[in-house]
């Protein structure tokens, strides 16, 4: 009986170390898994591990691993809104933005354009207006994309300018500008713009315009479109002679390099203002007030 009972517990013994052998062997005998060469093989780049927040015990990793309360949004206000780790960092990063921003900025108020010229708003929209001797005159721009690219000059260069270097960011829109007479059935309008280099059309010294007229056309009074079926005559293939002419009416009319100076700080303080709001309104957006 005894010699049974320990040819049992031998049997038992053998059985599980053949067990635990084929088990050990079990992964050489897998090459496309285990070998460094297989494509289907690669380390992680995260161990699982870390993905416990805890002391690293195993049930709790499992449990936050694949508890369903990972994929649910926390919600910490009553807008029902999705509020992230993401969100925060983002919110927080706008609230040092908009200080920085208020900081640089250089009028609190919008600059006064010389000249008699009046200021309408209308969201991003600008208008200026006033009347010479009976003609109406009006000048409408929008300060929407009026920041020039600076970067591709440093691109080029391959050097990036410290912070004291940095180019001033000015606005430069393009702008109508509507001439309208009493007795006069349309307006004689001018699309101008800030050209990239200052332009000269004479071939004299005197100081180049640093505004210059694209398009001219007669339109009908007040007309925000503009309509394509009214002859427009373009300025790039244009007489020098006459377009000095166009350019000295202007003149006349209070339009000159001093306004056109005075417009571009006008609408860059606008376009800054602008976009401090922005900043605010994205700002609210993002932490739900």
């Amino acid at each position: 009986m005894l010699k049974s009972v320990v040819r049992a517990v031998g049997t038992a013994v053998r059985i599980s170390s053949a067990t635990a052998s084929t088990a050990r062997a079990l992964p050489l005998s897998c090459p496309t898994l285990c070998s460094p060469t297989s494509a289907t093989s690669r380390p992680f780049t995260r161990s699982l591990w870390m993905l416990n927040s805890s002391n690293g015990a195993s049930s709790g990793y499992r449990s936050k691993l694949f508890s369903s309360r990972v994929l649910q949004p926390s919600v910490s206000c009553g807008c029902g809104g999705l509020h992230t780790e993401g969100d925060k960092a983002f919110g927080d990063f706008l609230t040092d933005e908009i200080k920085e921003e208020v900081k640089i900025q250089k009028n609190k108020s919008l600059p006064k354009m010389s000249g008699g010229w009046e200021l309408e708003m209308n969201g991003t929209e600008a208008k200026l207006k006033k009347s010479v001797s009976g003609e109406k005159i009006s000048v409408t721009f929008n300060i929407n994309n009026s920041i020039p690219p600076n970067f591709e000059e440093e691109a080029e260069q391959g050097q990036q300018k410290s912070g004291e270097e940095e180019p001033e960011i000015v606005s430069t829109p393009n702008f109508v500008i509507e001439v309208t007479k009493q007795a006069a059935k349309h307006s004689l309008v001018f699309d101008c713009h800030f050209p990239e280099d200052e332009m000269s059309h004479g071939e004299g010294e005197d100081e180049s315009d640093i505004f210059a007229i694209r398009e001219v056309s007669f339109q009908p009074e007040g007309d925000t479109e503009w309509k394509e079926t009214s002859y427009t005559l373009n300025t790039d293939s244009l007489d020098w002679a006459l377009y000095d002419h166009l350019m000295d009416f202007l003149a006349d009319r209070g339009i000159d390099n001093t306004f056109a100076d005075e417009l571009m700080e006008l609408s860059t303080s606008i376009e800054h203002q602008e976009y401090i709001k922005f900043l605010e309104e994205l700002q609210g957006f993002v932490k739900c007030k």
